[in-house]
């Protein structure tokens, strides 16, 4: 999928999993919020399922607690997400993902 472009359509924000924070992500985001990262850390991350990182919070949906629902879906951070988000799906994706992604199907439809 060298190709593809994402059309934001909020799936892969839904998906369970970490969102894992790299070093200086976390500075990077509060400052962008206007928060200290200590209060960034206390309401915004969690261990990661493997405890040897930090990672987004979800939402209880299960989604990213950055990501909002609505018409058109959008996140809060998009000027300042993490690599992780950025790297999707070139870098990393999930087994079955192009049943998901709505850039995917969308460019699978337009080859029909």
């Amino acid at each position: 999928m060298m190709n593809f472009k994402c059309i934001r359509c909020g799936a892969c924000c839904c998906w369970p999993g970490d969102v894992r924070l790299k070093d200086g992500e976390i500075d990077r985001i509060a400052a962008w919020m206007g928060m200290d990262a200590g209060a960034f850390l206390e309401e915004y991350t969690r261990l990661t399922q493997d405890r040897k990182g930090l990672s987004l919070r979800d939402q209880e949906d299960g989604s990213c607690v950055f990501f909002r629902h609505g018409d058109p879906p959008s996140c809060f951070i998009q000027e300042v997400k993490p690599e992780q988000c950025l790297g999707f799906p070139l870098q990393w994706a999930h087994e079955g993902w192009e049943d998901d992604c709505g850039a995917a199907i969308e460019a699978w439809n337009s080859k029909e």
